[in-house]
């Protein structure tokens, strides 16, 4: 009898233990930065408020401190979706911001869909979808392991930084109309948008912030991590006459393009995030809900002015205060410890080429707008045949295969001639043709991030690799990303609350590596493209 009651005891045991839920935060929070580079957490660390976002994740989350993009070309698009699918280029299909599609016979925007129309404006700028996403995203996978009752929302300035992390299945995606001034979606998503949106837009809130104008947070002269006021390695966003602080923005009111590029850009994002976390009941019950959240601004800002301006500095120091508020906010709403949230961005950026070449270090800009016009002039001078490129993007060249097969010239004669002349420009390292890929000699690093964002149907034949601190553009002011270098691909990456244990690792990460760690902490499959592996540190 004892040994029949005691083998009672351990299947009941065994029972009660097997009956508990599976164990799940009420919401996880993506954040990406638009254009953070890596050692902004660093190079402002003394600067950031003790009561502000970075400190705290830093603090009490897990950072890792060597995160890398695993491909080229470093763009918004790729980053967004590679973050949320755990995949790359070659694979979920988003290649560029913009590509060459050989099945369309047309360039396209990564989240273009013509057979959907804008909520929420009177503007065409809504007749976008995540259809050009070949593959799922976390937030897909976690509507599909709970058979669809958890809510996913994506939140951007920027339109494919919305839609590419909310996914297919997503029951938002909201992002800003610069035309009209007021945050959209399509009816890819719903008919009408929500009361609690238009509200939010009738408040006019850019209207005050274009009234009040930006200054610096604290006094000028303590701006010492950043180049001088006013100098040539800036662009002039907010007209010629707008050469430094304070910027005074009245003038600008219903220029809704320009207030992009102001911090109050991410102010107004964690603004609308907190609405739609109110009105949407994010995180309200034991049904784990996603959001993600994208702060275009630093992208606009960082272009114009580079990685050591003022407001660049400035940007930061504002954005670590509306971090906190946002922080504060989750505590308040979801719970301490109810929620988790990852910190990363979609790539960094180079430094403005000007201004390290006054600094004696080497880099410069290539035009390839003004490249690829000599090259249709001087492929048809050569073979007598127009249109023989139809596209130059990505740092690739796309030819026109279609017209070569049915004219009597060859492929080779072509690519070798194209190859020939971009090898002569100045600050060109290698141009490769990607059918000969495997046998050219590239070191790996290198060789695996462009492998990795090559995709046949949606890449150019010829691939252009710059030499480092090189960049595409014009003129001395301002700058760029899109490379394989660390300036472009090493990205900040910091967990932080639930189930997160806190410390740091210096081990090699990537981006790809965000979608699968996710998928542990919530026990559900990670999305059918993934190639990233699980970040175990980071668990308690």
């Amino acid at each position: 009898m004892k040994k029949n009651f005691s083998l009672l005891l351990l299947v009941g045991a065994f029972l009660s233990s097997s009956a508990q839920p599976i164990q799940r935060p009420k919401l996880v929070v993506g954040i990406v930065v638009d254009q953070m580079r890596w050692d902004y957490l660093y190079r402002y660390y003394d600067r950031y408020s003790d009561n502000g976002g970075f400190k705290r994740l830093l603090m009490q989350g897990f950072n890792c401190e060597n995160t890398f993009v695993p491909y080229a070309p470093t763009v918004t698009a790729c980053g967004h979706a590679c973050i949320y699918t755990g995949s790359v280029p070659s694979i979920n299909g988003i290649t560029g911001n913009f590509w060459w599609d050989y099945e369309k016979n047309k360039s396209v925007y990564c989240t273009e869909d013509s057979s959907v129309n804008t909520v929420g404006s009177n503007t065409t700028l809504g007749s976008q979808s995540p259809r050009n996403l070949w593959t799922t995203t976390i937030g897909d996978e976690l509507r599909l392991a709970t058979n669809f009752k958890s809510k996913v929302i994506g939140i951007a300035l920027k339109d494919r930084a919305s839609i590419l992390p909310a996914g297919h299945s997503a029951n938002a995606a909201y992002w800003f109309d610069n035309k009209a001034g007021v945050w959209i979606t399509s009816d890819f998503y719903m008919k009408t948008l929500p009361d609690w949106a238009k509200n939010f837009d009738s408040k006019k809130m850019i209207d005050a912030y274009y009234s009040a104008g930006w200054n610096t947070l604290y006094p000028l002269n303590t701006y010492v991590q950043s180049s001088t006021d006013e100098n040539v390695y800036e662009a002039k966003p907010f007209g010629s006459s707008a050469k430094g602080f304070p910027y005074i923005l009245k003038n600008n009111t219903g220029n809704y393009n320009t207030f992009l590029g102001t911090p109050f850009g991410n102010t107004l994002t964690a603004d609308f995030a907190k609405q739609a976390i109110i009105n949407e009941q994010l995180g309200a019950d034991a049904v784990t809900d996603l959001l993600a959240v994208s702060f275009s601004s630093p992208d606009y800002i960082g272009h114009a002015f580079g990685p050591n301006s003022i407001e660049e500095e400035d940007n930061y120091l504002r954005l670590d205060k509306d971090l906190g508020d946002f922080l504060n906010f989750l505590d308040d709403k979801v719970g301490k410890n109810q929620y988790v949230i990852f910190l990363s961005a979609d790539h960094g950026v180079a430094h403005v080429p000007a201004y390290v070449k006054d600094h004696k270090m080497p880099g410069g800009i290539i035009n390839f707008s003004t490249i690829a016009s000599q090259l249709k002039a001087g492929l048809k001078e050569k073979f007598g045949v127009e249109n023989l490129i139809l596209d130059f993007a990505n740092y690739q060249v796309s030819l026109n295969n279609a017209l070569i097969d049915t004219s009597s010239l060859k492929m080779i004669d072509i690519k070798t001639w194209v190859i020939n002349y971009l090898a002569k420009q100045k600050g060109i390292d290698r141009v490769i043709d990607m059918d000969g890929f495997n046998s050219v000699p590239l070191n790996a690093k290198v060789k695996e991030m462009l492998a990795n964002g090559y995709n046949p149907l949606r890449s150019g034949q010829i691939q252009v690799v710059l030499k480092p601190q090189w960049i595409e553009g014009f003129g001395n002011g301002g700058t760029t990303h899109g490379l394989w270098n660390p300036y472009d691909s090493h990205i900040p990456l910091i967990w932080y609350g639930w189930g997160i244990a806190p410390g740091k690792t210096n081990k090699e990460v990537y981006m790809t590596d965000i979608a699968p760690t996710l998928a542990a902490l919530l026990h559900i499959q990670m999305p059918n493209g993934t190639v990233g592996k699980v970040i175990p540190e980071i668990f308690k």
